[in-house]
């Protein structure tokens, strides 16, 4: 099962001090806003995602259809076919994707633990 680019999002409390705190580790800026409260920080193929209020927990997310560069695969298996591909397996999916498109979408399955996983497919 070909999942896409991984990244973590974190649930954080203040994002300057997050940000300021992966910096250290080599973290560079490579997308979202600050000002918006989100914001993605990359070193190599290591991405994470900083969410300040919008998330509960910190999120194991995957991203079919992208590398690590946020840059569209040639081929991928779409959101949807994964989620067939998960439910016959058993998994529940909150929530799930529409299966009749193959346009961008997402869905949510949460491990023994309580770890949300997140498939965000963006194309």
């Amino acid at each position: 099962m070909e999942l896409g680019a991984f990244s973590i999002s974190l649930a954080v409390k203040d994002i300057a001090a997050s940000r300021s705190f992966y910096e250290k580790f080599g973290f560079k800026n490579f997308g979202g806003n600050a000002a918006q409260n989100r914001l993605i920080l990359k070193n190599g193929d290591h991405v994470i995602g900083h969410f300040q209020g919008m998330f509960e927990k910190n999120i194991l997310t995957f991203n079919p259809g992208w590398d690590s560069n946020a840059q569209k695969l040639a081929s991928f298996t779409d959101v949807s076919e994964l989620q067939r591909q998960l439910t016959e397996q058993g998994v529940q999916l909150l929530p799930e994707a529409d299966e009749s498109t193959t346009d961008p979408a997402s869905l949510i399955a949460v491990d023994p633990d309580g770890t949300p996983i997140l498939l965000d497919q963006h194309v």
